[in-house]
């Protein structure tokens, strides 16, 4: 008896195991598009003199204002929690939004960054107050902008200009997700990288795809 209940648990739990896992990966391969109507980047600057899109990259976006030093924690949150872990990722970048005037805040800024890690993926963006608000507005998240043009939020942008998230029907008690709070490690770490390793594997499942076509062909 205990023969076959031992050859069962080493048959039929692999069995088990690869059915949750199986069931998990087709359930969760992509993360929701919450706005498919997001604002694009030809009205801002950047400190590269590059024309940034969010055009076939996925993109952090995050809006540090006017007073970059009140922002700086977030950024070195995000630096270490996401960007250090995901930058290898060819199409992967992080674009921060500020106004006209902080160039030397920014420089500054990515200067302390190059310290950590290759800052290659940072992109500073600058605009006008009205620009700023207008790409703010048309992410349509129930976040808003201080008086400085920044918020603690930032968001992930897909390779079509799409805004991802958590639309609520993961669990019964969550909600949706539109932004992470960078001023929180707890909610970078247990939340946004999750939904990054999610969006990242859906590109390059969907790359792996295409490749295998492409050798059918």
């Amino acid at each position: 008896m205990k023969k076959f209940l031992v050859l069962g648990v080493l048959f039929i739990l692999p069995l088990v195991a690869y059915l949750f896992f199986a069931s998990g990966v087709h359930n969760f391969a992509k993360l929701p598009v919450l706005n498919d109507s997001v604002g694009d980047l030809q009205n801002f600057e950047s400190n590269t003199k590059e024309q940034i899109t969010f055009q076939n990259k996925i993109t952090v976006l995050g809006f540090l204002g006017k007073d970059i030093y009140n922002k700086q924690g977030n950024a070195f949150n995000l630096n270490q929690k996401i960007y250090k872990k995901n930058h290898g990722f060819r199409d992967f970048q992080f674009v921060m939004v500020l106004p006209y005037g902080s160039e030397k805040s920014a420089k500054e800024l990515l200067d302390e960054l190059d310290d950590i890690a290759d800052v290659s993926g940072w992109k500073f963006l600058f605009g006008t107050n009205e620009s700023i608000e207008t790409l703010f507005n048309s992410l349509k998240s129930p976040h808003q902008l201080d008086d400085n043009l920044a918020t603690h939020y930032v968001y992930i942008i897909d390779k079509n200009g799409d805004l991802r998230g958590r639309d609520g029907t993961l669990k019964e008690d969550e909600s949706k997700v539109y932004g992470y709070d960078a001023s929180s490690v707890a909610d970078l770490a247990n939340v946004m990288t999750d939904d990054i390793k999610v969006i990242l594997a859906e590109y390059r499942l969907a790359l792996k795809k295409y490749k295998a076509d492409r050798k059918d062909k």
